[in-house]
């Protein structure tokens, strides 16, 4: 007995003095270098948070004044139907080609070929053009059929069949105004597989490039067919919404540049062609076009009362792919030219610093590396180490205000969502951060082009894949959907929300608590099934 207790003791005291020689060296740790680092980052996250601040209510102001005062596309610029004339005929109207490209997109290409075909404007003035780049020989034949039968009902039509996918869709595009039957023609309207205009679409947007000879672009505002399907499409109508409200609408009303959007818009072909034409250096085709454009002198146009119909993607995978390119090429595209605009002479200062400032800068790198840093970095940092106090002005309020802003100029009908909107955003900063650095440091995975999965008609595509889609067991259905990275990070956020509620007072560990479940379903793959 006696021995065992002398063993005890000895025991105890070496378990006791290592516990309390790691207990020391853990603090030593904690004071000298994870408090200086967390401090660190903690102030270059407010550094950032305030930067989007103010461009945030920069943005707001500029709305409520371009709404206050009706400063209205039709009231900037001179606008005046097109009419036919008794003597020429339709020789007031210009020549005009629609081009249409299209990839392994048989779902959707009957949609955007139909409604094409069905524009008002007088037909020999029209020519519609699809580009197919497919390598599915079954798609190549259907689109051939469907433009085949379009052109029976006297619709001019030219099918154009691409045998490589060099320089993606702007290689197709490109290749498109190269043949000679397209000479002829003054403007060009483009138009993605998935996008239906209006009858009238043509209509309302040519007048400005007619009427206006300074203006290449008239791009119109997005609307989604599939807005209501899940849970997923409602989140990205929030965030697409207030992109075409707010920052299109600023930039178009301000500046008289944005970006263009690569689908639903016309361009005036020798504003193109001055410019360079289009460019496969980067997966962003349409904002480089539209920034050499912009640097030649021409003006840029974005009408909010112009619509045009087009899907979202309505699976996470093909969400996050799309994603990645719109974040990625723009900052590979920026790195390309922010000297391009810097030594420009043909625009204002004020212009060179909107486009480098506002337009790449804040909005396309600072707004979700700030999210993700913040949020999902530094924040879940301040609860482990105690000595660091977090401004909650920087934490708290600066974000409420900017999300009150998305959701004021935004989509109304979805405040009840904007909790969820707030952590998907969250969850989805750390993969457009690792985007955002891809693009800025030009690797290779900034250069490829993956094209969004289309669907087509959601009811008919449920039902058809509720028939035919094999019964597979939850860990298959599991396993094909994890995203480690998620997972990972999630189990992350949950261990500082547990070590925040066990030692600390403050209540930030509720939020971490949330964010680790948004975490973990999104890395799941079930946040289009949470809530349809």
């Amino acid at each position: 007995m006696a021995e065992m207790s002398v063993r005890d003791f000895v025991m105890g005291w070496v378990v006791g003095s290592s516990a309390e020689r790691m207990g020391q060296l853990w603090g030593t740790v904690k004071v000298t270098f994870m408090a200086r680092g967390v401090r660190f980052g903690l102030f270059i996250c407010l550094i950032m948070s305030t930067m989007l601040f103010v461009e945030w209510v920069y943005i707001g102001v500029a709305v409520a004044y371009v709404k206050l005062y009706k400063r209205k596309p039709e009231k900037r610029y001179k606008w005046e139907a097109i009419e036919a004339d008794p003597e020429t005929g339709n020789a007031p109207f210009p020549m005009l080609l629609v081009q249409i490209p299209i990839f392994n997109e048989k779902e959707v290409f009957k949609l955007s070929i139909g409604a094409a075909c069905k524009l008002s404007w007088p037909a020999d003035r029209l020519l519609i053009q699809v580009m197919d780049g497919s390598t599915d020989t079954l798609v190549k034949e259907m689109v051939e059929k469907e433009c085949v039968r379009w052109a029976s009902e006297g619709i001019n039509i030219r099918y154009q069949s691409r045998n490589t996918r060099e320089g993606f869709k702007a290689g197709a595009l490109r290749e498109g105004l190269g043949y000679d039957y397209v000479q002829e023609c003054q403007h060009v309207a483009i138009f993605d597989s998935d996008f239906q205009p209006d009858p009238d679409f043509l209509r309302r947007a040519v007048p400005f490039l007619l009427h206006n000879p300074d203006v290449a672009l008239v791009q119109a505002r997005w609307r989604f067919v599939n807005a209501d399907e899940c849970l997923l499409t409602r989140l990205q109508e929030m965030s697409l919404d207030y992109h075409f409200i707010a920052e299109q609408e600023v930039g178009s009303s301000i500046y008289e540049f944005f970006g263009f959007n690569g689908s639903g818009g016309i361009w005036r072909l020798a504003a193109m062609k001055e410019a360079g034409g289009w460019d496969d250096r980067t997966t962003a085709e349409d904002m480089d076009l539209a920034i050499r454009a912009s640097l030649q002198g021409w003006k840029l146009l974005y009408v909010g009362n112009l619509e045009v119909k087009s899907e979202l993607p309505s699976t996470f995978k093909a969400f996050r792919s799309q994603q990645y390119r719109w974040f990625c090429g723009p900052n590979n595209l920026f790195r390309k030219t922010v000297m391009d605009i810097a030594r420009c002479k043909k625009i204002s200062v004020w212009k060179k610093i909107y486009m480098m400032y506002n337009f790449f800068v804040v909005r396309k790198i600072i707004g979700h590396t700030c999210i993700f840093f913040s949020y999902c970095i530094v924040l879940p940092l301040t609860i482990l180490v105690p000595d660091v106090d977090v401004p909650k002005g920087g934490a708290v309020f600066v974000p409420c205000i900017i999300t009150a802003i998305n959701v004021a100029f935004a989509t109304p009908r979805s405040l009840h969502l904007v909790v969820v909107w707030v952590l998907f955003e969250c969850v989805m900063s750390f993969h457009l951060t690792k985007a955002i650095f891809m693009g800025l440091l030009g690797t290779k995975s900034a250069n490829e082009w993956l094209v969004t999965q289309k669907h087509g008609d959601s009811a008919t595509r449920k039902i058809q894949s509720e028939a035919s889609a094999p019964k597979r067991s939850l860990y298959e259905v599991i396993r094909s959907r994890i995203m480690l990275s998620e997972v990972g990070f999630g189990m992350f956020l949950f261990m500082s929300g547990i070590y925040g509620f066990l030692y600390r007072n403050d209540y930030y560990f509720i939020y971490l608590l949330i964010q680790a479940f948004m975490f973990t379903i999104v890395g799941f793959g079930f946040v289009g099934k949470i809530l349809p």
